[in-house]
C-alpha cells in the first residue's frame, strides 16, 4: 500500500471496508494508504579506474623498461575489457531497452521498477524515474476475486486520490455481461508545484484476479495548467478509449511471473 514518487497512484491491499459494494461510484474508504518517496533501487554497477591504477604491478628486475611497457599495455587492454564488460552489463540492467515489454498507444515500453505486484514501464529514453513523461503501471490485486471486490478496490482508490488532492474529470463503468464482469474507469489530474499529471485508470479482472492498468502523463513546469488543458482536449479521449481496449494486462502479468521463476 504505496504512493510513489512516480505515478500518482494508490495502491491496494487486500482488505474490504463493509463487506461489499454493488459497483456504484461512491465512498468506500478501509484501506490504509502511506505517501511517501519511491523505493531505494540498487545502486547501478560502475568501474573505479583509480582502484586499478593503484594496483598496477611494478618490475624491480634488470629487464624493467621492457617489461614495464608490456605490463602498462597489458593493464591498459585488460582495463578496457573491463569497463567494456561493465557498460554493457550497465546497459542490461537500464531498463533493458533492447527488449520492450509491451506496445501502448503504439509507443514501446520497458520495464523499469517492481515491488510486490507493482509493475512500472516508462518509453525509451524516460529511464528517470524522477522525471518522466509517460508512465504504464500494471498492478495486481491477489484477493480481490469477483466483480463486487474489484468495484469497492475502484472505490477505494477513487476515494484516496481526493485525499491526497487529485480533481476527478472522469468515472465510468463498462457493464458486466454473461462473459465478463463490470470494469471501471478513473481520469483524474494530480496538480502539483513542479508538475501536473493526468492519471487514467482502468480496473479489470484478469484470470480471476483484480488488475489495473494506470497510464500516467506529465507536464513540468509551474504554470503547465495551460499545456495540459491543451493535451487533454487534443489526447485525453483517445487514451481513453485505447485504455479500456487495450488487451495487453494479462500478456505483462504472465510475462512478470515468467521472470519471477527464474
Amino acid at each position: 500500500m504505496l504512493l510513489r514518487k512516480g505515478c500518482q497512484k494508490m495502491q491496494l491491499g487486500a482488505r474490504r471496508s463493509d463487506g461489499g459494494n454493488t459497483g456504484r461510484w461512491g465512498t468506500d474508504g478501509g484501506l490504509r494508504v502511506i505517501l511517501g518517496r519511491k523505493e531505494n533501487r540498487a545502486e547501478k554497477p560502475g568501474v573505479r579506474i583509480s582502484e586499478l591504477a593503484r594496483s598496477r604491478p611494478t618490475v624491480k628486475d634488470g629487464t624493467g623498461p621492457m617489461k614495464s611497457v608490456k605490463s602498462c599495455v597489458l593493464f591498459t587492454v585488460l582495463t578496457w575489457l573491463l569497463m567494456l564488460t561493465t557498460a554493457g552489463v550497465r546497459a542490461a540492467s537500464d531498463g533493458k531497452e533492447e527488449n520492450p515489454s509491451f506496445k501502448f498507444s503504439d509507443v514501446e515500453y520497458f520495464y523499469r521498477w517492481s515491488k510486490d505486484d507493482q509493475y512500472e514501464f516508462t518509453p525509451r529514453g524516460q529511464e528517470d524515474l524522477e522525471r518522466w513523461s509517460d508512465m504504464m503501471t500494471i498492478r495486481r490485486y491477489r484477493s480481490v476475486t469477483d466483480g463486487d471486490r474489484l468495484a469497492a478496490a475502484a472505490n477505494t482508490v477513487l476515494e484516496n486520490y481526493k485525499s491526497v488532492g487529485a480533481m476527478v474529470l472522469r468515472t465510468d463503468s463498462v457493464p458486466r455481461t454473461a462473459d465478463k464482469p463490470a470494469e471501471h474507469l478513473i481520469v483524474v489530474l494530480f496538480p502539483r508545484k513542479e508538475y501536473i499529471e493526468a492519471a487514467f485508470a482502468r480496473f479489470k479482472m484478469v484470470g480471476g484476479t483484480g488488475s489495473s492498468a494506470i497510464y500516467c502523463h506529465r507536464i513540468y513546469g509551474e504554470k503547465a495548467g495551460n499545456s495540459m488543458s491543451a493535451w487533454l482536449k487534443a489526447n485525453g479521449p483517445d487514451v481513453e478509449k485505447i485504455l479500456m481496449r487495450w488487451e495487453g494486462i494479462p500478456t505483462v502479468l504472465k510475462n512478470v511471473d515468467k521472470s519471477s521463476k527464474r
